[in-house]
């Protein structure tokens, strides 16, 4: 027994990563599991019960009679989820390419790079400062939609038509909407840029490679995981934003008219889809997304 020698195995490079992403959502996991279970499984309750009374949430089981009242019967919900679809199909894309451009350019060598990433950076600083929701309650966030309503609706249709006019003002709209929603996805795709080695990029200059082809055949393959992040991060912001359509019907019928039974049925209706609407753009692009510890 005292010839043979006990080899101690540590953990491996894969374990240790592992545990410090657990150490890391460890506090979210916990606070999930005190704070949202809970009242998960009761909104999914009233999501299929008639809610008797508030006081002690009384509610009798009727089924699916709640999730037929939103099909058949409430027309503005089909209308706003509707509407809620369509300007998440439009924004995502355009914002994905926007944030990518100008993460591209500021991750060159200019000057003022420093000033430009801070510039980019600022919405999300000032859209989750107490000050700025304090401001966008009072309506001052209303000034530069109204200033653009008013230039669309005073000049644009005097010079070219109320039609023409109508895609001018969607445009206006949608690039005021991407400047603002893609500080994140900026970053993000600057860290992604940034991990790409030069080696790469003097290689295929060495081989006679074109910056179209570089990006081609370098930075989109390198960065797909990244674009993949984005993606969901940006679809599930536009499905999950303030503004949303959707989201004011739930808090309409659940704040305004103590319908919890109801809202909580739009609630998971709308997060069944979002889910269902992830879970294929995931299939869809892990496909397409380059690993290179696999390739």
């Amino acid at each position: 027994m005292g010839n043979k020698k006990t080899k101690k195995k540590g953990l491996t490079m894969r374990q240790r990563t592992t545990l410090e992403g657990l150490m890391f959502v460890a506090p979210w996991i916990v606070g999930a599991l005190l704070f949202f279970v809970y009242p998960i499984i009761v909104s999914l309750r009233l999501s299929f019960s008639h809610l008797d009374n508030v006081a002690g949430l009384q509610m009798t089981f009727n089924g699916l009679d709640n999730y037929k009242y939103l099909i058949f019967t409430d027309t503005s919900y089909l209308a706003n989820f509707l509407s809620s679809v369509k300007s998440t199909c439009i924004n995502t894309p355009v914002i994905l390419v926007f944030s990518l451009i100008i993460a591209m350019l500021i991750n060159r060598d200019i000057k003022g790079r420093g000033f430009f990433r801070t510039v980019f950076f600022l919405p999300v600083l000032l859209g989750t400062g107490y000050i700025m929701q304090q401001l966008l309650g009072t309506g001052a966030g209303d000034v530069v939609t109204n200033s653009v309503d008013g230039i669309v609706t005073g000049v644009l249709m005097k010079a070219i038509g109320a039609t023409f006019a109508g895609y001018v003002q969607l445009f206006l709209s949608t690039i005021t909407v991407v400047l603002w929603k893609s500080d994140v996805q900026i970053i993000l795709f600057l860290a992604g840029l940034q991990g790409i080695g030069a080696s790469l990029y003097e290689a295929a200059r060495c081989d006679g490679a074109t910056e179209w082809e570089n990006f081609w055949k370098i930075t989109l393959p390198i960065v797909s995981p990244i674009i993949l992040l984005n993606f969901v991060y940006s679809m599930i912001d536009q499905f999950t934003d303030s503004s949303n359509a959707i989201i004011s019907n739930i808090n309409h019928a659940i704040l305004d008219q103590a319908q919890l039974d109801i809202g909580a049925t739009m609630a998971w209706m709308y997060f069944a889809f979002t889910l269902v609407v992830c879970g294929i753009v995931l299939i869809i692009m892990r496909k397409l997304t380059f690993n290179i510890g696999e390739r």
